[in-house]
């Protein structure tokens, strides 16, 4: 039961911190740093996960050399600014190439 309460309290902070955004003034938000933050908040969010989800497994580090070759072709297709299809498609091509190998 204890896993529901932790489940039931994040969705209780996820929902205030949502309405909390709506009692920000608008000159807040117009300020060019803080323009600036939560522009890049995200991106730095989806790629911390991207690396986490690259480089662990549960709680351990797991530097499987085909996943770490896929993860670099892909920053390598994104650094090109390729279709974020082609990019899924390259990096899962170049892991599932090295893991038939």
């Amino acid at each position: 039961m204890n896993l529901w309460w932790l489940v039931i309290g994040t969705v209780v902070g996820c929902y205030l911190l949502k309405l909390a955004g709506y009692f920000v003034p608008a000159q807040v938000l117009h300020h060019p740093r803080i323009r600036r933050l939560v522009e890049l908040v995200p991106v730095a969010l989806l790629a911390a996960l991207v690396v986490v989800e690259g480089a662990a497994n549960g709680r351990h580090y797991d530097l499987d050399g085909a996943r770490l070759a896929g993860f670099a072709a892909a920053a390598v297709a994104v650094w090109r600014r390729a279709p974020f299809l082609v990019v899924v498609i390259l990096a899962a091509v170049t892991a599932a190439g090295l893991r038939a190998v």
